[in-house]
């Protein structure tokens, strides 16, 4: 990537903020301008990974420092473009009122409408497409989750926010709901002011993390976090997390919901981040009850779609497990016990085991009394 020749005079600061203009206009709600500095990033990420908090994703490594050195990524990039877009839908079902039922499914938030990774990839091609109409031909890639980018870090270079202890980038002024893209480019734009941390002394993170995953001040375990538990990792969830997953059966909001700056966070006026076959609070029984082939119908264009059918049951399946021993719950699990699974069957199987010690007690304590 090297345009950089050929191309005629520009004023870089003018479009710069040619740049912001266009990504508002887009339905972006910021847009920021970074270097390509990461080595302090770098060397955190290399510790986290050689303590394996990375779990059993491995592309994490795999890519060796292409990650933290955008340049090898995409050789001749400067800068990076950051943008940023709000997810949080309205209207849409009340998170804790949701997680207090046992009964309803909880879903992350940011996966109750279309699949993200689809609709920011076309706001920065377009994006791109209009910084080619104003300069000519430069090098850029767009990335969106789609390659191993420092997304986080580079937000808070880029002015976006910091990168809270929770691990996720927050905003004074709008909270943690968004998403990030990125524009890697060969154009040396003026860089922005980085993110100042306004954490203080808050924990309420640390503290509100269902499994302890948040080991301390910006440090994540992702062995632990439910997010992983449910969307990345493709075997059987250990058993101690279980009972902590509640009704979570897609990832996990608890420390966003604590979150004191998310008292100002804004709602998105994408419509396609409005909940999808209301996943905001549908009932785990009618969501275990779907075929694989009902599964990939309505979850078309979804985020979930990616963790497959067998992943489904295996989260709907804890969440049964945790859910009130009614007749409903135990026929939905004992439907689905000889399920060509071993992953699901064994999932099952715990889950009827807790509601079978739950009655054992109850019987235990009415013959007590």
């Amino acid at each position: 990537m090297n345009t950089e020749q050929t191309r005629p005079p520009i004023d870089y600061g003018q479009l710069a903020e040619a740049i912001r203009g266009w990504g508002l206009a887009l339905g972006f709600q910021a847009i920021g301008i970074s270097d390509i500095d990461l080595r302090s990033d770098e060397a955190r990420l290399d510790a986290w990974l050689a303590d394996g908090r990375h779990g059993s994703m491995e592309w994490m490594a795999r890519h060796g420092h292409k990650r933290s050195r955008p340049d090898e990524l995409l050789p001749g990039t400067c800068r990076v473009i950051s943008a940023r877009m709000d997810y949080l839908p309205a209207p849409m079902a009340d998170s804790w009122t949701v997680m207090a039922d046992g009964t309803q499914a909880f879903v992350s938030r940011y996966a109750l409408g279309r699949d993200y990774h689809k609709l920011l990839r076309k706001r920065l091609q377009q994006l791109a497409d209009h910084i080619r109409e104003r300069v000519g031909a430069f090098g850029y890639r767009a990335f969106v989750d789609s390659a191993p980018v420092m997304e986080k870090p580079l937000a808070q270079k880029a002015g976006l926010g910091w990168v809270g202890k929770h691990t996720n980038v927050l905003h004074e002024k709008t909270g943690s709901w968004f998403f990030l893209g990125e524009l890697y480019t060969d154009l040396p734009l003026p860089v922005d002011e980085p993110g100042v941390d306004h954490c203080g002394s808050c924990r309420r993170c640390i503290d509100a993390c269902p499994t302890g995953a948040i080991t301390g001040p910006y440090r994540l375990d992702a062995r632990k976090c439910i997010s992983y538990l449910t969307i990345e990792h493709n075997g059987a969830i250990p058993e101690r997390y279980r009972r902590a997953m509640g009704n979570r059966i897609y990832g996990c909001d608890d420390c966003q919901l604590v979150c004191p700056w998310n008292k100002f966070a804004r709602y998105s006026e994408e419509q396609d981040f409005l909940p999808r076959e209301g996943l905001d609070q549908a009932q785990l029984t009618q969501l275990f009850a779907w075929s694989e082939a009902e599964f990939l119908r309505r979850l078309e264009g979804s985020a979930i779609r990616r963790i497959g059918h067998e992943r489904w049951l295996r989260n709907i399946a804890v969440a049964l497990g945790n859910a009130p021993s009614e007749p409903g719950v135990q026929a939905a699990l004992k439907a689905r016990l000889d399920h060509p699974s071993a992953l699901v069957r064994e999932h099952v199987e715990w889950a009827l085991e807790q509601h079978s010690r739950r009655l054992r007690s109850d019987n235990t304590d009415i013959k007590g009394d």
